[in-house]
Formats: C-alpha cells, sequence, structure tokens
C-alpha cells in the first residue's frame, strides 16, 4: 500500500495581517495631518519672511518628530511617554498599593477585587435547562459577561483532518460573533497549573473497599500520593461581554434573561468547534477563579472543599486579594507574584495548529499560567470596508516598490486577494490579542519566569514583550471576567489606532 504527498501533507494556517493605520510612513493619520497642516503654515509664512517661516515650521517639526520614531512593535515616543506618565501619576497617588478587609480604609470590610475589576458587581441567572450562570455587570461601561467553562478534545492521536475540521470550525464560530446583537467582544483563557492532587484523593481513596487487601490499598494511597507531582490540572474559560442593544439602558433582569436565551447556540457551536464539553459558570465558580488567581496558595483548599459539600459559599466581594503592590515589572498579589506580556507580533507566514502548543503546556516552577486570546468582532459593513482599504494599499505598495521589498509587496497583494475573496462568500473579519500572565510564589523568581517565557515563546514564532509600568491591568484582562482592553482606554478605538 502505498500513500501520496498530498494525503501526507499537514494544514498550514494563517493570513492573519496588522491593521494598517492611514496617513504617510509611521506618521498615522494625525501626523499626517499635522504634517500638511504644518506645511500649509509654513508656505503662508515664508510671503513674509524666512525668518517668520522658521519660527512657525519649528514648533511644528518638533511636535512630529515623536510620532515619527517608533519602536519594534509600533509604539511612537508619545505612546511611551503617555505610559510613564500614567504608571508616575498612579504612583504618586498611592494607587498601586491596594488594602482590603476589616482593617483597611475602604467601606464594608470585604475583599473585593482592585483595579479594574472595582466597579463590576455580580449577576446571576439561569439559562433555559435551569443551570445558573454568572453574569458579570460591568458599571462603568454598560456590559455584561458571561463566563463558560469547557473541556476542550486533546490532540494526542487524533486524525490531521479531524484536526482541521475543528479549526475550520472555530473559526465558522468567531465569524459568528461579527452577527451577536450587543457584542463587545470575547476571550478564551487558557489557565495551566500543578495538580495540587485533592480531587484524585477525593475520588480514589473515598472508593476505596474497607474489605481491599492491604496490598492493594498501599497501591492506591502511594499513586494518591506521588501522581500529583508529575501531573497538572488545565482549565479552558471563555467570556462573552455584551452591551445592550443601541447603546440604551436596560434593567438587569431583561438583559440576564436576554443573555440566557443566547447561551445554548454559544455552547452547540462550542462542542462542534471541539470545546468538549462546555457549561456556563455560576456567581459562585467564577468567585473562586478570581480568588484563586489572587492567592494561589488556598486553591487546594477551595477544591478541597467543594469536593466535600460541593460549595464553597464565596462570594464575588470577597473574592480579591487582602493587599497588592504594583510595581513597573511584576505584580504581587496575596501569596503570589505575577509577570505579565502583551503580543506585539503575530507569526507571519503559515502555522500548524500546534503553533501554541509549548505556551500553552504547564511550564516547570510555575505556580500558575494564564494564556489569553482576546478577540474582538467586526461587523460585516465594516469588514467590507478595511478589507477593500487593505487591497488598495496592497496594491500601492507594490506598484510604488521595487526588488526584495516588492517581492513582500506582491505577496502582501496575493493575502489582501485571498483575504478579500473569503469575505466576500460571508467568511467574518476578527481582531485578536493574546496577554500571558505567569505567577511564581516570590520577587526572587521572577527571573526565573522570563527565562521561562522566552524559552515557551521559541516555538511560537509570536513576539511580545512584557506589560511593564502597567502589569495590575494586565493582570486583569487576562483573567476570565470580560475584561476588554479596548473598551478601558480613554482615547477613541480610531484615534488610538491613528496614532
Amino acid at each position: 500500500m502505498s500513500t501520496t504527498a498530498e494525503s501526507m501533507k499537514t494544514p498550514t494556517y494563517g493570513n492573519w495581517r496588522r491593521p494598517r493605520k492611514a496617513g504617510l510612513g509611521s506618521l498615522g493619520l494625525v501626523g499626517t495631518v499635522g504634517l500638511f497642516g504644518g506645511l500649509v503654515m509654513v508656505l503662508i509664512s515664508s510671503m513674509v519672511s524666512l525668518n517668520t517661516a522658521l519660527v512657525v515650521g519649528l514648533p511644528f517639526a518638533l511636535m512630529l518628530a515623536p510620532l515619527a520614531i517608533r519602536t519594534a512593535d509600533g509604539r511612537n515616543v508619545y505612546n511611551m511617554a503617555a505610559v510613564r506618565i500614567g504608571w508616575l501619576r498612579r504612583k504618586s497617588l498611592g494607587r498601586h498599593l491596594y488594602a482590603s478587609g476589616p482593617l483597611s480604609a475602604r467601606p464594608g470590610g470585604r475583599f473585593r477585587p482592585p483595579g479594574l475589576l472595582s466597579r463590576v458587581t455580580m449577576l446571576e441567572g439561569r439559562d433555559p435547562y435551569d443551570r445558573p450562570f454568572g453574569v458579570l455587570y460591568h458599571r462603568h461601561r454598560n456590559q455584561y459577561t458571561v463566563v463558560l467553562a469547557c473541556e476542550p478534545d486533546g490532540g494526542s492521536l487524533v486524525d490531521p483532518d479531524q484536526v482541521d475540521t475543528w479549526v475550520a470550525l472555530w473559526g465558522e464560530w468567531l465569524s459568528r460573533l461579527a452577527h451577536e446583537p450587543g457584542l463587545r467582544g470575547a476571550a478564551v483563557v487558557v489557565e495551566t497549573a500543578p495538580d495540587p492532587g485533592t480531587r484524585l484523593a477525593t475520588e480514589v481513596l473515598g472508593r476505596i473497599s474497607p474489605d481491599a487487601p492491604p496490598a492493594a490499598r498501599a497501591v492506591m494511597e502511594e499513586v494518591v500520593a506521588s501522581y500529583p507531582a508529575a501531573s497538572s490540572e488545565m482549565n479552558t474559560f471563555l467570556t462573552l461581554t455584551y452591551s445592550a442593544p443601541g447603546g440604551a439602558r436596560r434593567d438587569h433582569d431583561t438583559m440576564v434573561a436576554d443573555l440566557a436565551l443566547r447561551l445554548p447556540g454559544v455552547l452547540g457551536g462550542l462542542v462542534a468547534a471541539g470545546g468538549g464539553s462546555a457549561e456556563p459558570l455560576s456567581a459562585e465558580r467564577i468567585a473562586e477563579v478570581v480568588r484563586v488567581a489572587y492567592d494561589p496558595a488556598v486553591a487546594a483548599e477551595v477544591l478541597d472543599v467543594r469536593a466535600q459539600y460541593g460549595h464553597t459559599g464565596l462570594e464575588w466581594a470577597d473574592a480579591g486579594p487582602a493587599a497588592t503592590v504594583e510595581t513597573v515589572s511584576h505584580y504581587q498579589h496575596d501569596s503570589g507574584v505575577s509577570r505579565s506580556w502583551l503580543l506585539t507580533l503575530a507569526p507571519r507566514g503559515t502555522v500548524r495548529s500546534g503553533v501554541l502548543r509549548s505556551l500553552l503546556d504547564p511550564a516547570l516552577g510555575i505556580r500558575r499560567k494564564r494564556v489569553a486570546l482576546v478577540y474582538r468582532p467586526i461587523d460585516p459593513a465594516t469588514s467590507a470596508k478595511i478589507v477593500e482599504s487593505d487591497r488598495r494599499s496592497a496594491q500601492f505598495m507594490a506598484n510604488s516598490t521595487r526588488g526584495l521589498v516588492r517581492a513582500r509587496a506582491i505577496s502582501e497583494i496575493e493575502a489582501a486577494e485571498q483575504t478579500a475573496a473569503e469575505e466576500a462568500s460571508g467568511a467574518g473579519l476578527v481582531e485578536f490579542s493574546m496577554l500571558v500572565t505567569l505567577t511564581v510564589d516570590s520577587v526572587a523568581e521572577i527571573r526565573d519566569a522570563e527565562v521561562t517565557m522566552r524559552n515557551l515563546l521559541g516555538a511560537t514564532r509570536i513576539a511580545m514583550r512584557p506589560a511593564d509600568r502597567m502589569q495590575a491591568a494586565a493582570f486583569s484582562c487576562a483573567l476570565p471576567v470580560g475584561i476588554l482592553p479596548w473598551e478601558q482606554t480613554m482615547v477613541p478605538h480610531e484615534l488610538k489606532e491613528a496614532l
């Protein structure tokens, strides 16, 4: 029996592109408008005298120069200055420190989550199957977040055709997000941690018969004692953040009932895309996830209490840490110290389905690791405009370059044409980014975490940078609580993209 080369070919994926900024070169839209405005002012001033033209043109040059200077990840001088000024301001006001509980100055004496989660409240409803599910209400944005838990099917011993089918169905599920009324964004969070052994001990020891032979009992007890040292737990969460249709405020009961009706369709798409068993998380389970994230040392205790009593009784108002300290390079919270990274460049060219496997696998010496993929669906009308704009930009670049640069520009045309064809056939357009948070036991282990992160990124072909001076915000965005980064900025999204 023989196999052809075509049948042995492994499917590859790609064709994602960084959003293009309007404007000339690295100036962006604001810089380009400023440049032409400055030139007009200089020309008018030159009619008076050359000195007047220099006096008028010099301030424009000084203001536009920082816009033209950009780092490898696309930030200009103003972006970097804004981050540093914001950090110095927060530090001068003492906002990099947080204390809660009965001994703090905050009213209520409870352990509320800090930072971006301080204005989030918890609601709860029931889906059509009468299962309770929690809804996080973001008061400052008038948004509602539903958290789903799923157990994705592993890729081991699975045929490439099945993996390709899962990827296609996942892409179709993402494209349908653009048609979800009021959906602002979605996120997939994969959390890994060493297995504390609590679940295994509860499952095995409780099933040992009192009449079991001593040798068999000893073997099972040894398995329970030694197996967790070489194993890990992996949790996968998916968050969907909605706003009221039309931007109008609706009462909580109406919005929760609306979300309950949408859950069956969303869960059905996840199962078809390889998400395995999927279910909405209750308010108590969401509070447990956040509680363990801020205090990893209580993970075994939370699992033990849930295994014994079926519930923990934890509320959202007590899911936060007792104290936190944010520094330039890390974020200290109760029993953990975390450092977060932000995506700056997706893999160029094509990749295979397992490109992120090394990043998602458990890491030795890391107390807890979260990888969050954030998606921003784009409505069909805007998608068509973006696709056509990318086509024109790619054609312009190909016609105005030559040599090796022209070869890259031609490949850009092919990618833009393929995207346009797929969009015209009904495919959706989604913007995505990624955050990674590593949590260790002490500040002394942060350097080891950085080395681990570099090793994890080695096989992924992606580029990430530390979220320095905004570690607390990045930590919150990587949690499965529906924090959308583009919704938290004071600068409008369109202007931010131009800058």
